[in-house]
């Protein structure tokens, strides 16, 4: 099977997202101490590096074109992050307070969120270029441009949104119980939906990159602890889930819905390229 298959391109972007964080942090790793204050920085850029790498090898292996994967140059191109993290946002902290007020979740106290103010730009560069901006460029920029070729637009967003969720399987959370731990997959799974849908919403990659990095920072500027974890992330779950479709719910220039047509069609006027 080509590389370009639906089975063997979700496979190879499983592997690509596992090698990814290997190869882009072994240089630290054999040669800085963890205490070193550039262990963290060069990390995270290694990893973003090592992801477009290793997206630009397999497209090459593929045939298939580098604009594809959405990273379009466009001036729009900020106001689609900046929209996405605003959209990113205001979802998980809608959640934070909804569990909050649910009794599920209590707020960190406010001197430790503000002794962890000044280091809160490098907090978002870490979040943006270790996790967000690397795993989008393969889920949501890659993936989602190989789906689209062969399959329907809500094949595309289902199989880029569960098979993102999956990978958290094996992911570092407060989660302990069997359940908790599938809950936090489902969860992750609705980010994934949330960033796809900016993704076939705006036929670039910037805006998913920005839900998913406003989905970290929620977490930072408004924290919590949970109390009852496996209930937050099921109002997480939700309220993931209606941004992805409140996305999704906007109409193109040419009257059609949204998620309609085939991922590189013309964008809605709020995030049109």
């Amino acid at each position: 099977m080509r590389p370009t298959h639906p089975v063997w391109a979700v496979l190879i972007t499983v592997v690509a997202m596992l090698a990814q964080v290997i190869i882009g942090t072994a240089p630290v790793v054999l040669l800085l101490d963890r205490d070193n204050v550039l262990y963290r920085p060069l990390g995270m850029i290694g990893i973003t590096l090592a992801s477009l790498g290793l997206v630009y090898l397999i497209r090459r292996l593929g045939r298939q074109p580098w604009r594809g994967v959405g990273l379009t140059g466009s001036w729009r191109a900020p106001l689609h992050l900046l929209l996405g993290a605003l959209a990113g946002t205001a979802a998980v902290a809608a959640a934070n307070a909804l569990s909050v007020a649910a009794g599920v979740a209590a707020w960190q106290p406010w001197e430790k969120v503000a002794a962890e103010l000044p280091y809160l730009p490098l907090a978002i560069a870490f979040a943006l270029l270790s996790q967000a901006f690397p795993e989008e460029l393969l889920w949501r920029g890659h993936l989602f441009d190989t789906l689209s070729g062969r399959l329907t637009p809500p094949v595309v967003l289902a199989v880029v949104s569960i098979g993102f969720g999956a990978m958290h399987l094996i992911s570092q959370s407060s989660a302990d119980a069997p359940v908790e731990r599938l809950l936090y997959v489902v969860q992750a799974t609705a980010l994934g939906f949330a960033c796809a849908a900016a993704r076939a919403r705006t036929g670039a990659l910037w805006a998913a990159v920005g839900v998913h990095t406003g989905s970290h920072l929620a977490n930072m500027l408004l924290p919590t602890r949970d109390i009852a974890y496996g209930v937050q992330l099921v109002i997480v779950t939700g309220t993931l889930c209606v941004t992805g479709l409140l996305i999704l719910s906007g109409r193109r220039r040419d009257g059609t819905a949204a998620g309609d047509g085939t991922a590189r069609t013309t964008a809605p006027s709020l995030f049109r390229r």
